[in-house]
């Protein structure tokens, strides 16, 4: 299986090639539009500040790229927010896969939430063989608000969307490359798809 990760300057790469290759694969960093093409699996990781990480995209043409692949791509946190409509962190137009706009968490909460939250309302083979409830790890201060596209659900502050889908695209705002066997049960189940 050709496994590519998207390479535009988004952090967190290294922790997810060592998921990945626990799970027995290894993944190509590129940011070649034809390797891209060519992956059986695309995973379009982030860890950054939105405005930035789609300042990159736009400027390696990948803006344009993502939304037509046709086979697997899973977004990770900043990964997941991108493929929203837009985002009010640095009041960010994203690539329009999933029909919500990324909101930021109100004052009445420590920003960001860090640290382990569960998952519930799962709804997709992304989970199968996950439990409801299940914690997962979670770094963010913008969210998905609860959509159409949501597949699992998670309360900080509001309920919102902690896993999207729609079509070939999955998004999740936790970290399931840091989540340990219940993370890596995910990206195996994302691998399987």
């Amino acid at each position: 299986m050709k496994l590519v990760i998207i390479d535009y300057g988004a952090g967190n790469i290294q922790s997810i090639m060592f998921a990945l290759e626990r799970l027995g694969y290894k993944a190509v960093l590129s940011k070649d539009p034809a390797e891209i093409k060519a992956a059986d699996k695309v995973i379009f990781p982030g860890v950054g500040e939105a405005s930035s990480a789609m300042k990159m995209l736009l400027a390696s043409g990948l803006d344009t790229l993502i939304p037509t692949l046709t086979q697997p791509v899973l977004g990770i946190c900043l990964g997941m927010q991108l493929m929203c409509t837009k985002t009010e962190e640095g009041n960010t137009k994203g690539l329009g896969i999933f029909e919500v706009d990324v909101l930021k968490f109100s004052d009445k909460v420590k920003v960001p939430q860090m640290g382990w939250n569960t998952i519930y309302n799962l709804q997709s083979d992304l989970f199968k063989g996950i439990a409801e409830q299940e914690y997962m790890y979670l770094v963010h201060s913008f969210y998905a608000p609860a959509c159409a596209a949501a597949i699992a659900t998670t309360n900080y502050d509001v309920e919102y969307a902690s896993a999207l889908q729609k079509n070939n695209f999955y998004g999740t705002q936790f970290h399931p490359e840091k989540s340990g066997d219940v993370g890596e049960k995910i990206l195996s189940n994302f691998l399987a798809l």
